[in-house]
């Protein structure tokens, strides 16, 4: 090992009889990523093209790639006169806690499930990181006649998360604060939204992208489809936890790099992959607190909330 990056040896030893390979491996969180650059270029960039210089040496039959929802920055939002398909919100409106976005004529936009032909709107140093390696990914498989898909997985959760990680993922941060018996503390107003995909339907869209002829080359959303605020899922968690009373603390913050509503477009999952999702927001749930429960977890919320403020990325 070179770091946290394999060296070259390491990989080519781990391709030794294998025929697919699903790239998973990444580092995650938007607001680490921007004061540790260094490290998330190297890792998800690096780390990724010394997997691929190894397949060009010894090609397989199928890669499939872990990318990302961030990629797409904002979702894709729609005015009273059409699509609305890259918008960013200002820091001088986020200072003023105006945390909707507004379309060029400063009009109202309604948000709309995001669709893999919107362009890559870049927000943070680990969405580059991803764009990149699915970017990178895609690229060598053409080159070299490696058939690649991309999966651009949203918000995945369930059973064994990391829970003392504050940078693995919203719900496993609410879980560690209610299991320590703290509210969630929860950006901006709360009325922001995403997309929740259980893991047990991550899993078959992953065998879905392996098996089928016909995903070769694609790119692909990997969602629920539905859209949930953030104060709605953390007054959910509490309740699953049995801690209703814990349902949230709004901070009035911004976290540099995050954006305020993104849903998946799973249509072209569902016609090409065959993709279903099965699994409800509540029963996942439901799940993840029969599993949590018993579990010990570390909150390190707020110690990450106070990195960010001292780095200067949250307004």
């Amino acid at each position: 090992m070179v770091g946290d990056v394999c060296d070259a040896a390491t990989v080519r030893r781990a391709l030794e009889g294998v025929d697919a390979v699903f790239h998973l491996a990444a580092m995650v969180g938007v607001g680490q990523s921007m004061y540790e650059v260094a490290q998330y270029t190297r890792v998800n960039g690096v780390g990724t093209a010394v997997l691929l210089q190894a397949l060009i040496e010894r090609p397989v039959e199928r890669l499939v790639v872990a990318s990302s929802m961030s990629i797409y920055g904002e979702g894709l939002y729609r005015s009273a006169t059409g699509v609305v398909e890259t918008v960013e919100r200002t820091r001088e409106q986020l200072r003023r806690g105006e945390w909707e976005v507004r379309g060029p004529g400063g009009e109202a936009l309604t948000p709309v499930a995001t669709p893999e032909w919107k362009r890559p709107n870049l927000a943070s140093v680990y969405a580059l990181s991803k764009h990149d390696q699915e970017r990178l990914c895609l690229m060598i498989g053409a080159a070299y006649g490696i058939p690649v898909v991309a999966l651009r997985f949203f918000n995945v959760f369930g059973p064994r998360q990391a829970l003392s990680n504050p940078y693995t993922g919203v719900l496993a941060n609410f879980a560690a604060r209610i299991l320590n018996g703290r509210a969630p503390l929860i950006y901006e107003d709360g009325l922001q939204k995403r997309d929740f995909v259980s893991v047990h339907d991550v899993a078959p869209a992953c065998v879905l992208a392996l098996e089928r002829s016909e995903a070769a080359g694609g790119v692909f959303n990997v969602g629920s489809g539905r859209a949930s605020t953030i104060r709605d899922v953390a007054a959910r968690v509490a309740r699953a936890l049995g801690r209703p009373e814990l349902e949230g603390e709004i901070t009035g913050k911004y976290r540099v790099g995050d954006i305020r509503h993104r849903s998946a477009d799973i249509t072209r999952a569902r016609e090409v992959l065959g993709y279903a999702p099965r699994v409800s927001l509540d029963d996942g749930l439901v799940e993840l607190a029969g599993w949590l429960d018993g579990q010990l977890a570390q909150d390190r919320v707020e110690e990450a909330r106070a990195e960010l403020a001292a780095r200067g990325v949250t307004v």
